[in-house]
């Protein structure tokens, strides 16, 4: 007996009428089958509907409905396999996960859940629906990236050859004002004449780390032709300099000293007095240190909190130590032995709401217990700096570029050989 008529079987067993049957058959009709599980009509119309109201919105033009049908089918039962696959791992999002990104969600419209609760039944739908589709969407994010996620390798010259792309890429619109002194050297110099211009240049660039007065140098000691004004080349990009130059300044720092490079005129001392047009990243970055505890079928959610407050409470009143508590009690294995610390990380490769509550703190403050995606924490901030993370921001740029392609490619391999595998009947329409 199939699906079908196991469903008609079953209403007729609670007294539909014939008519009533039809029309109860005819909006849930199963439309597919994905292993043990079924795809409705009713969740076809919805996909369907959503997608006419938000190409409506946006003036977008859409292909056919029944090209809309094989569509929004395709999505669903990929989206079933991706459920019963999160089931088979035993992967849940609990209520207070559930909660912490919705919260998340009305906090970047700048809302609050009750609001966000008040505009979804504005429009007619049920927020404890839209509550169970964002805990699948949650959970369907999880499964692909936990299983995507082991298929991806990217090796460091991968990274490297990207950079060198992205920085010539970029690189054109770099400029620096350079200054610049040269040590001549007689084109048939002897071995003592250029050890002596390589001790002149030297002392030169010893006066100026020295902090002495880079145009008065260059106009007293440089046999450049912009000695009388000072060794200022002026502002230059990158193709604009001698190959010599080009390479020394890539990457360098305002105020650098470079030096003493050779060429056939003898020896040049640089200096990199300005740079515009580079993008330079600066970071906050924190210390810190926190516990952990994570709910189970033993401890329970209040229990948890409550177990950290008291922690909190005994903290303040200097009655404990920090790193004992989280020696002892802590569920993090990567902090736990340290103490519950933390080395000077960037905030924003933490859980929202770990970085929220973090960034929110004064120095040696411990928060309140709060919830994230792990569990619930206390933290407390140790130290906060800014950092110049220009070139960890290239890096990471090429990483993340690189990463998002193979996930994008590996994502839709695995998904195909999970459809391959699968057992799916898609049915005719009627």
């Amino acid at each position: 007996m199939n699906l079908k008529t196991l469903l008609i079987a079953a209403l007729m067993g609670l007294g539909f009428s014939q008519a009533a049957l039809a029309e109860r058959v005819q909006l849930d009709k199963v439309v597919a089958t994905v292993n043990d599980g079924v795809v409705l009509q009713s969740e076809v119309n919805k996909v369907i509907s959503r997608v006419k109201q938000q190409a409506k919105e946006q003036n977008t033009q859409l292909p056919s409905d029944s090209t809309l049908r094989i569509q929004a089918i395709d999505r669903l039962v990929d989206q079933s396999l991706l459920l019963q696959l999160a089931e088979r791992m035993g992967l849940e999002i609990s209520d207070a996960q559930l909660d912490q990104t919705l919260a998340n969600i009305a906090s970047e419209q700048g809302a609050t859940i009750a609001d966000l609760r008040k505009s979804i039944e504005a429009t007619g739908e049920s927020f404890k629906a839209y509550r169970e589709e964002i805990r699948q969407e949650i959970t369907i994010s999880q499964v692909r990236r936990a299983n995507v996620d082991r298929r991806i390798y990217i090796n460091p010259q991968e990274i490297s050859n990207l950079q060198t792309i992205l920085e010539q890429q970029t690189g054109q619109s770099e400029e620096y004002d350079i200054g610049h002194i040269l040590v001549k050297v007689p084109s048939k110099a002897s071995p003592e004449e250029l050890d002596d211009a390589r001790n002149r240049a030297n002392k030169v660039i010893e006066f100026l780390n020295d902090g002495k007065d880079f145009k008065r140098i260059a106009i007293a000691s440089s046999s450049g032709a912009k000695a009388l004004d000072g060794g200022q080349l002026g502002w230059m990009g990158i193709n604009e300099m001698p190959s010599l130059f080009a390479e020394a300044v890539k990457g360098k720092k305002k105020d650098d000293i470079i030096g003493p490079l050779r060429s056939g005129a003898g020896f040049h001392i640089l200096k990199v007095q300005d740079i515009r047009g580079r993008q330079v990243v600066e970071t906050t970055e924190v210390r810190s240190r926190h516990i952990l505890i994570k709910p189970s079928i033993i401890l329970s959610e209040e229990k948890a909190r409550s177990m950290l407050a008291g922690f909190v409470k005994d903290l303040r009143a200097g009655d404990a130590e920090f790193a004992d508590l989280a020696k002892e009690y802590s569920e993090d294995p990567g902090s736990a032995l340290k103490g519950g610390e933390y080395d000077w990380t960037d905030p924003t490769t933490y859980v929202p709401a770990f970085r929220d509550t973090l960034l929110s703190l004064d120095k040696n403050e411990i928060s309140e217990p709060f919830r994230s995606t792990f569990g619930w924490h206390i933290v407390q901030l140790l130290d906060k700096r800014v950092a110049d993370k220009t070139d960890l921001a290239k890096k990471n740029r090429a990483h993340g570029i690189l990463y998002n392609r193979k996930f994008k490619e590996e994502s839709l391999r695995w998904m195909s050989e999970m459809r391959e595998q699968a057992n799916i009947d898609v049915f005719p329409t009627e």
